[in-house]
C-alpha cells in the first residue's frame, strides 16, 4: 500500500508540476512583460483611472486554486450556483477543499480498519460526497423557506399597487418588509432594475436565481401584463391564492409520503450502520468477506442493490403536485 500512495503521489505532483511548467509560468510572464510595457508607455494617473471595469468574484483565497478554477468553469459554475442558491457564505475553492479533504479522512479511515484499497476509495468518495449533501440540503430549507414567504411577498406588491405605487415601489417595499431569503432576493430584483437593467431582463434573472415554480409563474405574470396590460394587482392575488393553495397541498403530500420516505431512510442506512458496529466491535468477522473473492463480489452486489433500491423507493414516494 505504500507504494500504491507513493505512485499516486508522484503522478500527481508530475501532472501538476508540468501544469504550472508549460501553462501558469507561461501566462505569468506574459502579464508581466504586458504590465511593464504599460508602465512603460502609459502615465501612472492614467493606470489608476483606467480601472474601471468590475473585478471578477474571486472563486478562491488561494492563487493556484483560483486560476484552475476559472479555467475549468464548466465544472466550477455548477458548484458556484449551487453555493448561490444555498445562500452559504463560503467560496467554490472552499468547497472544493472541504471536498477533497473529506475524501483523504474518510479514505484513510477504512484503510485504517480494512486494509483494502478499493474499499477505501469507496468510502472517501462517500466521505467527499457529504459537503454535496450539506449544501443540497442549505438549499432546499432556504427554498423551502422562500416558498413559504413569496404569496405574502406578492400580496404585499398588489397591496401596493392597488394603493397607487409602481410596480418597483412594491419590490422596494418586498424588499424592506420580509426577511431573509425573499427580502434580498426582492432587494436585489430592485436595485438590478433602479441601476439601469430592463425590468424583463431583471425578472429573468430572479427566476434564474430562485429555481421555483412559483417564481417563474410570478415572473410570467408580470411579463405578460407588461406586454398585454391588464390589472396586474388582481393577478397578483389570484398567483398568491394558487401558491398558498399548491403550498397546502404539497404540505399534505409529504404527510402522505412520510412512511415511505422514512423506510426508504431506514433500509438504506441500516447495512452501512451494521458493517461499521461490526467492523469496530469484531474485525475478524468481517475480514472474512474481504479476504474471500466472492465476499467481495457480495459486498458489490449488496451495494448495487442497495441503490437500486434506494431510488425505487425515491421514485415512488416523490409525487407530482
Amino acid at each position: 500500500m505504500p507504494i500504491v500512495y507513493a505512485t499516486f503521489a508522484a503522478v500527481a505532483g508530475l501532472i501538476l508540476g508540468a501544469y504550472w511548467l508549460f501553462v501558469v509560468q507561461p501566462e505569468s510572464s506574459e502579464q508581466s512583460r504586458l504590465r511593464r510595457r504599460l508602465k512603460a508607455d502609459m502615465p501612472v494617473e492614467a493606470l489608476s483611472s483606467s480601472r474601471v471595469l468590475k473585478q471578477r468574484a474571486a472563486l478562491s483565497s488561494i492563487g493556484v486554486l483560483d486560476t484552475l478554477l476559472n479555467r475549468f468553469s464548466g465544472l466550477s459554475a455548477p458548484v458556484q450556483q449551487r453555493v448561490t442558491e444555498a445562500g452559504v457564505a463560503i467560496s467554490v475553492g472552499t468547497f472544493v477543499l472541504a471536498c477533497t479533504t473529506s475524501f483523504v479522512l474518510g479514505a484513510f479511515a477504512v484503510n485504517l480498519y480494512t486494509k483494502v484499497w478499493w474499499l477505501a476509495l469507496l468510502g472517501g468518495a462517500i466521505a467527499a460526497a457529504i459537503p454535496f449533501w450539506a449544501l443540497s440540503f442549505a438549499k432546499r430549507q432556504r427554498l423551502q423557506k422562500f416558498e413559504e414567504q413569496f404569496p405574502e411577498a406578492i400580496e404585499l406588491i398588489a397591496r401596493a399597487m392597488r394603493a397607487g405605487h409602481a410596480f418597483p415601489t412594491g419590490l422596494k417595499m418586498a424588499a424592506d418588509e420580509l426577511p431573509a431569503p425573499a427580502g434580498p432576493e426582492f432587494k436585489l430584483l430592485y436595485e438590478r432594475q433602479n441601476f439601469g437593467a430592463q425590468m424583463p431582463d431583471a425578472l429573468r434573472s430572479f427566476a434564474e436565481r430562485v429555481p421555483l415554480l412559483d417564481a417563474r409563474f410570478f415572473v410570467t405574470a408580470v411579463l405578460t401584463q407588461r406586454e398585454t396590460g391588464g390589472n396586474l394587482s388582481e393577478v397578483l392575488d389570484r398567483l398568491a391564492a394558487v401558491m398558498r393553495e399548491r403550498f397546502k397541498i404539497k404540505r399534505e403530500v409529504r404527510v402522505r409520503s412520510a412512511h415511505g420516505r422514512i423506510t426508504a431512510y431506514v433500509l438504506a442506512g441500516l447495512p452501512p450502520s451494521l458493517a461499521v458496529i461490526l467492523m469496530a466491535t469484531n474485525p475478524g468477522q468481517l475480514q472474512i468477506m474481504l479476504d474471500d473473492p466472492l465476499g467481495i463480489r457480495m459486498i458489490i452486489g449488496g451495494i448495487v442493490l442497495q441503490l437500486v433500491g434506494l431510488m425505487v423507493v425515491r421514485k415512488i414516494v416523490d409525487i407530482q403536485y
